[in-house]
Order: C-alpha cells, then sequence, then structure tokens
C-alpha cells in the first residue's frame, strides 16, 4: 500500500495530490504499448538508490508491457550526461529515464543549460530525505557536537555524497548556511554517488557523509555506520529513533531528493500517459510495496501534471539556496 507523503511538499503540490488518483479517469484513452525493447536510462551509477528503483521500476514494466527494458548507466558529468541522453532522445516511448533532483540544480551551478523544462516529467516514484552519518568509530555523538567542532575548527572536518553541488552536497552546506556558519566550515569532497562515499566512509577517508537514511540503511542496521540526523520533520518507519533536524536545529533546516521517470522533451500526450497510468499500477502492487519497505522508504506517487509543478517549486527553492552559499554561476 502506498503511503501518504504530503509531509515531503509545499502547500500547492501537497494540494495537488488530490487530482492524483482521477488518472484511473483516463486509463481508456491510454492504449500505447511499446512494440519493442525500451532503453531506461540511468544518470548515476549501480549501488546507489536511484538504480535500484529504476531497476525494480524497469523490471516491473516489463513484466507489465512483456518488451525488454533495459537499464543503462549513464554516469559522467555530474548527471549532466546520462539526463541529457534522456532529455535528447526520440521522441517516441523508447527512451526513458531516471529523472532526478539534479535537473534543478546543474544548471544553477553551471554544468548545463538544460533545465526541468527539456524533459517530460511521467511520474514521481521516490522522495528521499538525506541524513548525517559517521563511522561506528566517529567520536561524534550527535550532530550538535559535529556542528560545535565545525565552529571551533573550520575546515577540520570533511564530508561527501556526491558531486560539488549535488543534492548531498547541498544537504550540507545549506544547513551549515541555515545555522549561520560558513557553508565551507565542513570541506566537500566529491564522489561519485553515496554508495562509494559511504565506503570512503567506512575506510576512514572522511568524516561524514549526507547521502539519503535509505540509502545508508543496512549499513546502520549493520552497525558499520551510525546515524546522527535525518533532514526531515518526521521519522523514518524503519529508523524511526534517529533525531531529526526539524526537531535539533535552531533553524529546522530539512532538505530531500527525488526520482522520477521521465522521458524526452515532447513526449506525446499519448505515450506520456500510457507510461504514467503503468507507473500507477506499479506503485500499487503489493511487490513495489515490498520491494520499498525492504529500502526502508516510503511508497509514493505523483503523477505528470502534478510532477511538474512541484519540479518548477523545487528548482527555485534549490537555487535559492546555491545562490545563497555562493556555488550559482
Amino acid at each position: 500500500m502506498r503511503k501518504p507523503f504530503t509531509r515531503f511538499l509545499g502547500q500547492s503540490a501537497a494540494a495537488g495530490l488530490l487530482a492524483v488518483t482521477s488518472t484511473a479517469a483516463f486509463a481508456d484513452t491510454c492504449d500505447w504499448t511499446p512494440d519493442r525493447a525500451v532503453t531506461f536510462v540511468v544518470p548515476w551509477g549501480a549501488g546507489g538508490g536511484t538504480d535500484a528503483n529504476s531497476r525494480m521500476l524497469a523490471q516491473m514494466l516489463e513484466q507489465k508491457w512483456e518488451v525488454p527494458f533495459n537499464v543503462v548507466n549513464r554516469t559522467g558529468g555530474n548527471g549532466v550526461t546520462g539526463h541529457s541522453a534522456i532529455s535528447n532522445a526520440d521522441a517516441d516511448g523508447l527512451t526513458v529515464g531516471a529523472v532526478t533532483v539534479e535537473i534543478n540544480t546543474m544548471h544553477w551551478v553551471g554544468l548545463t543549460d538544460m533545465t526541468y523544462e527539456n524533459i517530460s516529467p511521467i511520474a514521481l516514484i521516490d522522495i528521499v530525505p538525506s541524513s548525517v552519518l559517521v563511522a561506528a568509530d566517529s567520536p561524534f555523538e550527535s550532530l550538535g557536537d559535529v556542528l560545535e567542532h565545525a565552529r571551533e575548527n573550520p575546515g577540520d572536518l570533511t564530508a561527501s555524497g556526491t558531486s560539488l553541488g549535488g543534492i548531498w552536497h547541498l544537504a550540507l552546506a545549506g544547513m551549515l548556511n541555515a545555522e549561520g556558519m560558513d557553508p565551507e566550515s565542513i570541506l566537500w569532497i566529491p564522489s561519485q554517488g553515496a554508495a562509494p562515499a559511504m565506503q570512503e566512509l567506512i575506510a576512514g577517508g572522511v568524516d561524514m557523509v549526507t547521502p539519503a537514511l535509505s540509502e545508508g540503511r543496512s549499513l546502520v542496521d549493520s552497525g558499520e555506520l551510525r546515524a546522527l540526523a535525518y533532514m526531515h520533520d518526521s521519522p523514518m518507519e524503519a529508523l524511526p529513533d534517529v533525531p531529526l533536524t526539524a526537531d535539533v536545529l535552531d533553524s529546522g533546516w530539512t532538505l530531500a531528493a527525488y526520482i522520477t521517470i521521465s522521458g524526452p522533451e515532447g513526449l506525446p500526450d499519448e505515450i506520456a500517459c500510457a507510461y504514467e497510468q503503468a507507473v500507477q499500477d506499479i506503485t500499487e502492487s503489493d511487490e513495489w510495496a515490498e520491494f520499498k519497505d525492504s529500502r526502508g522508504a516510503d511508497n509514493v506517487f505523483m503523477g505528470r501534471e502534478e510532477l511538474r509543478d512541484y519540479m518548477m517549486a523545487q528548482d527555485a527553492a534549490l537555487g535559492e539556496t546555491i545562490q545563497a552559499i555562493g556555488l550559482a554561476e
């Protein structure tokens, strides 16, 4: 069963969720199906949350439509390579992919001119708040300990989780800025994603990482990492005891990433509608719910019209943060 997720959204986007169920009303008109293999582009590497969600969704779409869905990891350019491959593909429904929150950040930091307006949103399938994770033997017992040390020793601590200017970097720098600290008081070490960053943390190469808590859940459960904070205003069901930044920080700072299935710019309505309905059916299935539960993540869905509004709102909000911390180009 899908869980409601209006707590993740602004008021206007949350109101839009009321219309999501209406997609069933026009399901009969969404009768397009792919007639040959589909390429499913993932702009990030294997092992992370985007890859896992994409592969599961591709597998279930393959089962539903009985044509191959071939997942291709197109990494590089801090997400630009994969997102460009989705945006620039033929708008025939045979190339779709995982457009992520970086579509709202890459252009602000000068990596590309591409924005959310250059893709065709289909459905949102994942929203994941950030976290602050440290190694099991870290001397820091709380987020307050980390911030106190960073205030007294700026530049002494290092963190990782994604590229410079990526969403998990913004999670840390934005939090520091919101708390009245220099965004560079904790140095950012770029990585190719959350999975390699967490391995670097375990190896002692950095002091902390700030990925989605769901991505770090297994390592927290195994005792290899400790979660000091969840950048959200309500607990994660799988790790309910992790302190919330909304509660422990004076600023109440929170931040979440998201994953969508989207298509190239100009995707015909008939094709977009068919994908939207297929994905909605999948997110309502027991199989998808069990997959989400296994990752400790909420099961969410948003249709394409509401998703475009959400992307627009996120673009403005994240751009404001990027400008505030001096990363805008």
